[in-house]
């Protein structure tokens, strides 16, 4: 019988995998009809393993072994799960009173299928950065093994328990679709993937979710989570909730898992999960939360930050954009009472007074106190504003922020263009591209009285033995916002890292 597939070889033979989507449709992968799901012929790695004529397959099947083995991968079918009611505020009740109903895979796909989705997965997340900032050197591949070893690290260095959270989307193969097309679709289906430590991967298939659906609800959340006057972004922030971390929340919950480190896909990445709603609690209020371009551009290598000096630069006053009034404030509060460290201002704060200082003194944190834009088309658009000049996005590498060491970068009055794909890329990949280790920077221009309330608190948290990481530090400080505990009076802000109130500037 001629077979269809066959990998027998003169000198040795090869392991095959064929993948299929009938698991979903309830269609099994049958040898001898290729109608709807097969092939003509038998499959065949040589005499001693084929699988024959007549032979059905529903479910994920492994003959032989490597390097002489087939394989039949197949999505597993759905379940439904029930729907279930979100606690609701009482505006909220006749837009939203329970969760969309959800279509989510259970975890029966082996470690060897995810791996080899996760690994293609970050490669392509990482090709879209390398390809956007022009990054010239090339990453090894992240496989699942690697990953799993990088969280075991992170936990034992710092006792937190991290989880990797991809959310992408895959196609419907459901829909007559070109075989041959893979390009982005509306109607893709919305794809969460969490790799932890310890424990086999959890991958979630939400079907009846589109991309359209979840992007035109992104823009929602973000449209209304800006605007200071209205709570209307609840209920978008519930649904992404859902979507996003309910059909895995059970299972980081059971793996006291309390870092999220998110990949996401295009249209994602200016996504504010911290302000993500279960009805009752933001996402940050149980988990510290970070983003990340891809982890093979993603230095994980943790150094202890509290013993680092900090160069906190800024202006108050510009010539083409509004004033920043609280900047002074913010820069002696750093370096005189919070942190270690060097601030220049206004006039000394340029490029080349950057430079000499770090020439000086091998800065570990660098605060920049001022406006940066992270706008649409290439990185030449996007820009941070020193006192005399812009400093473009495609230029900052060349700052040399990789040597010396620049373990942290804030940006704490920028904004991006939300929504734009290629602001999202220039923001998320913010650390790639300048060479720092992690960057820190708001989404979109908030108070400036406001920066500088969370930033006290901030830079409290960094230095707290107890706290080992600089999104835990960050997510102390939003919870202290969250509690009332920073707060501005009558001119005065109050903050736990303050042991006095501090006088703000009359703007």
């Amino acid at each position: 019988m001629l077979a269809s597939i066959s990998t027998a070889g003169n000198l040795s033979n090869g392991s095959f995998t064929l993948r299929h989507f009938g698991g979903y449709s309830g269609v099994p992968f049958d040898i001898g009809n290729p109608t709807i799901n097969g092939t003509a012929g038998e499959i065949t790695t040589g005499l001693g393993n084929r699988l024959t004529l007549g032979q059905s397959f529903p479910y994920l099947y492994s003959q032989g072994t490597a390097p002489n083995e087939i394989r039949l991968i197949t999505a597993p079918e759905p379940v439904v799960s029930n729907p279930t009611s979100l606690t609701t505020y009482p505006f909220l009740e006749e837009t939203q009173t329970k969760s969309p109903n959800q279509l989510a895979t259970p975890n029966t796909l082996d470690d060897f299928d995810i791996d080899l989705g996760m690994e293609k997965l970050d490669a392509d997340f990482s090709g879209k950065f390398k390809g956007y900032f022009g990054l010239p050197f090339d990453l090894p591949q992240i496989n699942l093994e690697k990953a799993k070893e990088i969280l075991a690290n992170i936990e034992k260095e710092t006792g937190a328990k991290p989880a990797l959270v991809y959310v992408t989307f895959v196609p419907d193969l459901t829909k007559e679709t070109p075989p041959d097309s893979f390009a982005s679709r509306d109607s893709d289906q919305l794809e969460i993937i969490v790799i932890t430590a310890k424990g086999k991967p959890i991958r979630k298939v939400v079907y009846d979710v589109t991309r359209a659906e979840v992007l035109a609800t992104v823009n929602e959340f973000r449209s209304t989570v800006t605007d200071r006057t209205t709570q209307d972004y609840l209920a978008p922030s519930q649904k992404l909730y859902n979507w996003i971390i309910k059909p895995v929340q059970a299972e980081l919950q059971k793996r006291q898992i309390n870092n999220l480190l998110f990949l996401m896909d295009e249209g994602l990445r200016s996504l504010p999960v911290a302000a993500l709603h279960d009805g009752q609690q933001f996402l940050v209020e149980n988990y510290s939360v970070g983003l990340s371009p891809s982890l093979n551009l993603t230095d994980t290598r943790y150094v202890d930050i509290k013993k680092l000096r900090i160069l906190a630069m800024g202006a108050s006053k510009f010539k083409e954009q509004n004033a920043l009034p609280a900047v002074p404030v913010e820069l002696s509060l750093l370096t005189q009472k919070l942190w270690k460290g060097n601030s220049l201002l206004n006039e000394k704060f340029t490029i080349n007074g950057l430079l000499s200082q770090r020439r000086q003194t091998p800065f570990g944190i660098l605060h920049l106190a001022t406006h940066a834009e992270f706008k649409p088309g290439e990185p030449g658009e996007s820009y941070i504003q020193f006192w005399d000049k812009k400093l473009q996005l495609d230029q900052v590498r060349k700052l040399g922020f990789n040597n010396p060491p620049v373990e942290l970068l804030v940006l704490s009055a920028c904004r991006t263009a939300v929504g734009d794909t290629e602001a999202e890329l220039g923001f998320a990949g913010l650390a790639a591209q300048s060479g720092a280790k992690s960057a820190m920077a708001s989404l979109w221009y908030v108070s400036d009285e406001g920066t500088l309330a969370l930033m006290t608190d901030f830079y409290r948290q960094l230095g707290n033995e107890k706290v080992k990481i600089k999104a835990e530090a960050l997510r102390q400080a939003q919870l202290a916002m969250i509690k009332g505990q920073i707060r501005i009076e009558k001119g005065k802000l109050y903050s736990p890292a303050l042991t006095n109130s501090v006088d703000l500037p009359p703007e």
